[in-house]
């Protein structure tokens, strides 16, 4: 795929995840805070509950879309989905890396088709799991060994780039270079709860891994002052 710019701005490299179970909650949040976010994420919870409808009415009301489903499935199935989700207007779409080698590069084939062409990112280690979890799932070597394989495939594929942890994200940008969009969840203020993450940084931290795009959610929506949490954060990730 074409080289994708970086964000320019803090604001602009903010992902809201919309981690809501109905369009109602998802669209209010979406308008809320869209003059303090570049992106706002779709992900499985709201898009079994929402489908493709509100995904085009997001994109309608001027969003640009993270349809984050981590596709998974034999070549065909994937690059049909990739059509698919072009034609709902989305700018990123994720698929995950252990889909292997096929699979990707299918869905690249499919992207490069479509016009305007998604940003296709690889999943790498969900950010939930640890060493520990991945030995359990059969995969053995530690967690940045395995990030790394994974979106040094996604690159030879053509995708544009990975979701990866914060503390994978130096490597990855040495590895893969300075076009290679990475994309960190797991983002918090200094002090702010885990929740379900298992590996989690700052915006600051994240920036000076190499991280081009951040994944916010309940660090902005939980709190008393949302947009204020924003902009914090966008200040953070300039």
């Amino acid at each position: 795929m074409t080289a994708a710019a970086a964000p320019a701005t803090g604001k602009d490299r903010l992902i809201l995840a919309l981690d809501f179970p109905s369009a109602t909650e998802a669209l209010a949040w979406s308008r809320r805070l869209k003059a303090e976010v570049g992106l706002v994420k779709v992900g499985l919870e709201l898009f079994v509950a929402a489908g493709p409808s509100l995904v085009r009415q997001l994109a309608g009301e001027g969003h640009g879309v993270f349809l984050d489903l981590k596709l998974h499935d034999i070549p065909n199935t994937v690059a049909g989905a990739v059509r698919s989700a072009a034609g709902l207007g989305v700018r990123m779409l994720t698929l995950h890396a252990a889909g292997g080698a096929g699979m990707l590069a299918a869905a690249a084939q499919a992207a490069r088709a479509a016009d305007p062409a998604p940003l296709l990112l690889g999943v790498t280690v969900l950010t939930s799991l640890d060493e520990p979890a991945l030995a359990s799932l059969g995969i053995a070597g530690p967690v940045p060994r395995r990030v790394l394989a994974w979106a040094e495939q996604c690159r030879d594929a053509g995708l544009a780039g990975v979701v990866c942890g914060v503390a994978e994200a130096q490597a990855v940008r040495a590895a893969c270079g300075p076009d290679f969009l990475i994309v960190t969840p797991g983002i918090r203020p200094a002090g702010a709860p885990r929740h379900d993450q298992a590996r989690v940084a700052t915006a600051r931290e994240a920036r000076a891994a190499g991280a081009d795009y951040l994944v916010v959610g309940r660090a902005v929506t939980s709190g008393d002052d949302p947009v204020a949490a924003a902009r914090a954060l966008a200040a953070e990730a300039q």
